[in-house]
């Protein structure tokens, strides 16, 4: 069974065609830059160019980078305010006339790793953090995905929140290196383990293809590893849910 997966991100809107039955992405993945605005409005028509593109008909599933409640935004995240309240799936579906599943991002990306990847036949709390423009997370226990699980979200010190902080967008804006970058995302990681006490962690996203570089940076006891998926998860994970129907809880 072929659907279209599109990850939606802070930087950039990318989408393929997957085989959810093998979670194999069966044509090359067609990015777009995230509109400036970052508004319902301009973001929803990359959306629908990246349907046409494809010239696809069929369900799509979508990972978005916000808290999402049936299909509703229930915190813009690093978008514009304006998301707040937006039926998501009702906005995807009346600009393309497509079927859509949209759920979190990091919760799409746990989705596929769990599914396919390095988190199959996992049990207990199973943490995947995304890092990116923020800090995604998706929980699963014993395999289940537990909707919604905003640790980047956790206040700090003068930031409203420690993704702001620690995300890999941080790394890049005040031009750290990955030492010192590593010590501030081993903090969060503090953070996590001490407020959920998971049982493994996964990272993906982009900085995880580089975990060797900052991993030594890393000293809590659960152990840390990074996704064999990578920033292809978000796409294959959205598919998925759209697949299976993820709860729209």
């Amino acid at each position: 069974m072929e659907i279209l997966g599109i990850d939606v991100g802070g930087s950039g809107i990318k989408g393929a065609i997957v085989d959810v039955e093998t979670g194999e992405m069966l044509t090359e993945r067609h990015r777009i830059s995230t509109p400036e605005s970052r508004n319902p409005e301009d973001m929803a028509n990359v959306v629908a160019e990246i349907v046409k593109h494809f010239n696809y008909k069929g369900k799509v599933g979508c990972g978005f980078p916000t808290v999402i409640k049936k299909g509703i935004c229930k915190s813009p995240g690093n978008l514009d305010p304006s998301w707040l309240g937006v039926n998501i799936e009702k906005l995807f579906e009346d600009k393309t006339g497509l079927d859509f599943t949209v759920i979190n991002d990091a919760d799409a990306a746990g989705y596929a790793t769990m599914t396919y990847g390095i988190g199959q036949g996992k049990k207990g709390l199973v943490v995947m953090i995304t890092i990116g423009t923020g800090l995604g997370s998706g929980a699963f226990f014993d395999g289940r995905l537990i909707p919604n699980f905003e640790l980047g979200q956790i206040p700090y010190k003068k930031y409203k929140k420690i993704e702001l902080w620690a995300a890999g967008s941080a790394m890049e804006r005040e031009g750290l290196s990955y030492k010192k970058w590593g010590k501030r995302f081993n903090k969060f990681l503090k953070y996590v383990d001490l407020i959920i006490a998971p049982d493994l962690i996964i990272l993906g996203g982009g900085a995880s293809k580089d975990f060797d570089e900052f991993k030594d940076c890393i000293t809590i006891e659960t152990p840390v590893i990074p996704a064999e998926l990578r920033n292809q998860a978000g796409i294959i994970g959205a598919a998925a849910a759209a697949m299976h129907k993820a709860p729209k809880i």
